[in-house]
């Protein structure tokens, strides 16, 4: 919708369907939407662009979504093209047409190989639309893991924390320290822009070309500009070195595992026990603890990802290839989905520089505070390891005698090359 006010400001009418709720009208919806800071360029460009948004109340999971008589009159009378944008992102869904104890039955009979309800319900989803176009011209558009955005508006701009964008403000406020992931699998992240851009490219050619049938356009970059995680990852730290998160729960630091038994551990040394020992000092202070729950969830999240992260595939482009060639070389650069063209180093920065700025709204002038903070968990952790290494070597050395002489060796030692360099420093002056 920005980018179609942003280079179409002659445009009559939008139409969106705005689902009813609870305590806001749908203009206010409307409006909490133009308020945000996406929408700045598009003022500038189209003053009017809340008169050019008709919000019609919808409800996607009732018949005919709900819509009225008189508002599903006027779609018809005056829509030209229909972009369906539409879907949950959760990759645990339940299939809720049964009771929840027979879905939960049924289906991993369902899906099969499948590793989530998500992943099915796209495929059912394409081939309902498929099988129920009828005469209509229709395109289907696969992204795969959508990210910041490159360019436009303005880069790194996000606002959920779908995909890499949790594991980047979990890594970077501290809580993430591992990750079981293949290194070198494909991370096939996709800049929003990108899809913005081809899905209204495809609009256009589908409306004026009108293909005899249904294309399928794959808005993936691991053909045409592989990234892999392992890439990815060390740019992610390396940022948040030089633009560290507020408030952060430990250091950013996370490492890759590739087997079960070392992420278990990771998991349970890492990950839970000090989510416990935090919540027991929050307790000891009299405050509500949250850290287990809050990291129970991330390692969950985790869980549901570790398919994706682990694997890389091919995607054939040759549609997107295709639309690109049909476009007048000033269309290709306003609409712009060459990703071969993206600087992945650079990409990263602004995306992590956009988690702070724009979804956890951080102040850039608190930069130097986040720093010390840092530097205050590195020597908490320092002396946490050291307090910890001596009580355990306190403890062995009350239990072994092997221990203590190995104890008053080192101590021996020490005293002896301690007097031998003040001796020799005696000696020079």
């Amino acid at each position: 919708m920005e980018k179609l006010f942003r280079t179409s400001p002659d445009l009559r009418v939008i139409y969106i369907l705005v689902r009813p709720k609870a305590g806001q009208t749908l203009q206010q919806r409307v409006f909490q939407i133009l308020n945000s800071k996406l929408f700045e360029k598009v003022k500038e460009v189209c003053p009017n662009v809340h008169e050019k948004i008709r919000a019609i109340s919808a409800d996607l999971n009732q018949n005919d979504f709900a819509i009225s008589m008189q508002d599903m009159q006027e779609l018809l009378s005056y829509t030209d093209i229909i972009f369906h944008c539409a879907a949950t992102v959760r990759f645990d869904d339940h299939l809720r047409w049964l009771d929840d104890a027979i879905i939960d039955e049924i289906t991993p009979k369902l899906i099969g190989d499948r590793p989530n309800t998500y992943t099915y319900t796209k495929a059912l989803g394409e081939m309902v639309v498929q099988q129920e176009s009828g005469k209509l011209n229709l395109a289907i558009i696969r992204p795969s893991i959508v990210g910041a955005t490159w360019q436009e508006p303005f880069p790194g701009w996000v606002d959920n924390v779908n995909g890499p964008t949790g594991l980047i403000v979990a890594a970077g406020k501290g809580f993430l320290r591992s990750i079981r992931a293949t290194p070198m699998a494909v991370a096939d992240l996709i800049p929003a822009d990108i899809v913005v851009n081809l899905t209204l490219a495809v609009g256009w050619y589908t409306a004026v070309h009108r293909p005899k049938s249904t294309l399928i356009y794959h808005c993936t970059s691991g053909n045409l500009n592989p990234c892999n995680w392992g890439k990815m990852g060390i740019q992610v730290l390396a940022t948040f070195e030089k633009i560290p998160l507020e408030r952060a729960f430990r250091r950013p630091k996370a490492d890759f595992t590739t087997n079960n038994v070392t992420t278990q551990y990771w998991n349970a040394v890492s990950h839970r026990a000090p989510a416990i020992i935090y919540d027991f000092y929050l307790r000891l202070t009299g405050r509500k603890p949250r850290m287990t729950k809050l990291m129970n969830r991330l390692l969950r999240t985790l869980s549901m990802l570790e398919y994706f992260i682990n694997r890389s595939w091919e995607w054939s482009t040759y549609n997107t290839e295709m639309l690109m060639s049909k476009l007048s070389p000033e269309d290709q650069r306003v609409f712009n989905f060459d990703v071969r063209q993206l600087n992945w180093l650079e990409y990263i920065e602004n995306y992590v520089l956009g988690v702070k700025k724009y979804l956890l709204k951080e102040d850039m002038a608190g930069i130097p505070e986040a720093k010390q903070h840092l530097k205050r968990l590195r020597n908490i952790h320092y002396l946490f390891n050291t307090a910890l290494f001596l009580i355990a070597w306190r403890l062995l050395i009350a239990r072994s005698q092997v221990a203590r002489n190995v104890w008053f060796f080192i101590v021996s030692f020490c005293y002896k090359f301690l007097s031998y360099f003040r001796a020799s420093s005696t000696l020079k002056v």
